[in-house]
């Protein structure tokens, strides 16, 4: 049998090599990080509240918002308007009864949430109203301009 010999390598060969070997150690590490970067935000991301969940209704005089906010308190609850925006806030304060306790499962979210919106008529902003009942805020904003309907009738 007739042995085939190798041919040695170029330095252009050897250096081609190192370099292939390195972009694939370099990107192995990138991949790796940011498996653990979406690991770490994941954890972070478990424990902060949502956007706050809104229903906008419009009546002839006013414009009605009414949000869910289980668990909050009244005084955790911060409500800032112009006559075209509304912003509400609110504190999901964590609650530790059982201190001795080991979680199963924990899926309540503890923070703060916030949630801004532009209206879409502009409101008497001195005139408004919030209310905070079984866990719902239910906010009023009048309207400055109350548009009157009319009816036409067909000749």
């Amino acid at each position: 049998m007739k042995k085939k010999l190798e041919k040695p390598m170029t330095m252009f060969e050897k250096r081609r090599l190192m370099a292939e070997k390195m972009m694939e150690d370099m990107i192995k590490n990138m991949r790796e990080m940011q498996k653990e970067f979406e690991k770490k935000i994941a954890e972070y991301a478990e424990n902060i509240p949502e956007k706050l969940s809104m229903d906008v209704m419009e009546t002839d005089d006013a414009i009605i918002i009414k949000t869910d906010l289980p668990g909050v308190k009244k005084e955790d609850i911060n409500i800032e308007l112009t006559e075209n925006t509304i912003s509400i806030s609110a504190v999901f304060e964590e609650e530790v009864e059982v201190k001795e306790a080991d979680f199963i499962k924990k899926e309540r979210k503890y923070g703060e949430a916030k949630r801004e919106m532009r209206l879409p008529e502009k409101i008497r902003v001195e005139d408004a109203k919030a209310k905070f009942e079984n866990g719902v805020l239910t906010v009023e904003l009048p309207k400055v301009e109350v548009k009157k309907k009319q009816t036409l009738k067909v000749e």
